[in-house]
């Protein structure tokens, strides 16, 4: 519950609608995408302008009140999830363009624009924004910024911190500051890379430029079959060790596909092992010198099959199953839980197979869907909540896969962040200095802890907790850990 003052002097900064207090308004936003973890907030208040933003920030700052910050709560690490005795700032009603520059290739835009508004908006002028998650036609950019999104085309143009110029933000003690610029570089240290990825920590997004990118003249996407898992990640490697970079590189194992296929009926080839879903785009005469290519080295790697779209609305088909795994996860398990980590290309087929034999061992179904091309893999637990000790269960999977990609050479996460969830797998990859760092640049924004609290960069006390292990690579252990 907020302290009467605080509440009453919130009431008094915004209209009756935008300050919600009752548990049966406020329990919608007790968590994000990631339902394991839950709680709910004191209030929710949703301002519409930045000066509400920013009175906001000062009242709590002053009365040391929490504040977590929320979009459209598609997050899948918890990272919206509340604090009990916090406000979730909600800037969904930050819903405008600003402004399309069609030559300078840039959008200004608020943060609770979604991700596919932009590219709708700028299409008009040939220009579409790059960064596309699978969720895009709800995401907002603003988590897009906090999370460092990527998607199915990132491989070629970058994540969302390759695609951001500026941002504007509010502090927690309530200034207005801007990170980056109209430019291409901005002087001193780039402060703009910090706050892209930041998860909510360091300050309350209210403005952002992004980078528009031309619209190519034409794009296809070759689908290939594998018999097995190992030999579809192995063309993943051959592919990109010919110099090719695909406008999109994406794989999904059988499971994967048989789902999808019963929600979006994609055509894909339910006998294969995995499949593989490989994007060419430019000029028609780059795209069939690509494509040639393309087929050349799949057919190499013990492709059975390879079907290259052939005209635009084959080609959305193809993309729509990928986009669509998540949900049509959800139609064939009563709960899943998706897991965040990268990993070196080469090291796809171990990391297949290990998940494979942890699979049979936990008793869980995994059905695979990766950003194949920059390695980050998705794999979906499927699992029932209201089994008892199987959402425990599926936790430890989930650790164990985590724990397995910093010991391949890779990090705990590709794009949905660390939140609440991967606090542990932070604690395992990061020794105490790094830790020690992360939390000073913390401290520089925010003194008091009070934006996102107990998310992102775990406390040394934390990670005592948890049994802290720092996992190097080739030496992992896997000790039985505490939840959080």
């Amino acid at each position: 519950m907020l302290p009467a003052t605080v509440h009453a002097q919130l009431a008094a900064l915004l209209p009756r609608e935008a300050l919600l207090t009752a548990t049966e308004d406020t329990r919608p936003y007790e968590c994000d995408g990631l339902t394991l973890f839950r709680e709910t907030p004191a209030a929710v208040v949703l301002p519409d302008t930045e000066q509400q933003v920013v009175a906001i920030l000062k009242l709590c700052h002053a009365a040391r009140v929490p504040v977590v910050a929320r979009g459209a709560g598609t997050g899948l690490s918890g990272g919206a999830m509340p604090h009990r005795d916090g406000v979730v700032l909600s800037l969904a009603k930050f819903r405008r363009i600003v402004a399309i520059d069609p030559l300078a290739r840039t959008a200004v835009v608020q943060p609770g624009v979604r991700n596919l508004a932009i590219s709708e908006a700028a299409a008009a002028h040939g220009l579409y924004y790059a960064p596309d998650p699978s969720s895009q036609i709800a995401c907002t950019i603003g988590g897009n910024v906090a999370e460092n999104a990527g998607g199915v085309h990132c491989l070629k143009y970058g994540l969302t911190v390759h695609n951001v110029r500026r941002v504007r933000a509010v502090t927690i003690d309530g200034e207005i500051v801007e990170f980056g610029g109209d430019a291409l570089d901005a002087p001193g240290y780039d402060l703009l890379a910090l706050i892209t990825g930041s998860e909510g920590l360091l300050a309350v997004i209210t403005e952002i430029t992004v980078k528009l990118t031309p619209t190519p003249q034409l794009a296809q996407v070759a689908l290939a079959a594998f018999p097995t898992v190992e030999s579809a990640g192995a063309a993943v490697g051959a592919v990109i060790a010919e110099g090719i970079i695909p406008g999109g590189l994406e794989m999904m194992d059988q499971a994967a596909t048989r789902a999808v296929e019963q929600f979006v009926h994609a055509d894909y080839p339910l006998d294969a092992a995995a499949i593989l879903l490989v994007e060419a785009d430019g000029t028609p005469e780059e795209v069939a010198a690509e494509m040639a290519e393309v087929r050349r080295v799949l057919a190499a790697s013990g492709a059975t099959e390879i079907r290259v779209s052939r005209d635009e609305a084959q080609r959305l088909l193809f993309w729509s199953g990928r986009k669509a795994a998540f949900p049509a996860a959800g139609r064939i398990s009563p709960d899943y839980y998706c897991i965040d980590g990268t990993i070196p290309r080469k090291a796809l087929p171990r990391v297949l197979r290990q998940i494979e034999a942890w699979s049979a061992e936990y008793g869980l179904r995994v059905a695979n869907v990766f950003h194949a091309g920059d390695g980050n893999l998705h794999p979906l637990i499927l699992f029932d909540a209201n089994r008892p000790g199987e959402a425990d269960k599926t936790i430890a999977f989930g650790d164990r896969i985590l724990e397995l990609c910093i010991e391949v050479g890779g990090t705990v996460t590709g794009e949905h962040g660390v939140g609440v969830e991967k606090l542990r797998g932070t604690c395992a990859q990061f020794g105490t200095a790094e830790i020690e760092r992360f939390l000073g640049v913390k401290k520089a924004f925010d003194p008091h802890g009070l934006l996102n609290p107990g998310k992102a960069v775990p406390t040394l006390a934390r990670c005592a907790e948890f049994g802290r292990m720092h996992v190097h690579r080739g030496e992992l252990a896997h000790p039985e850990l505490p939840r959080f």
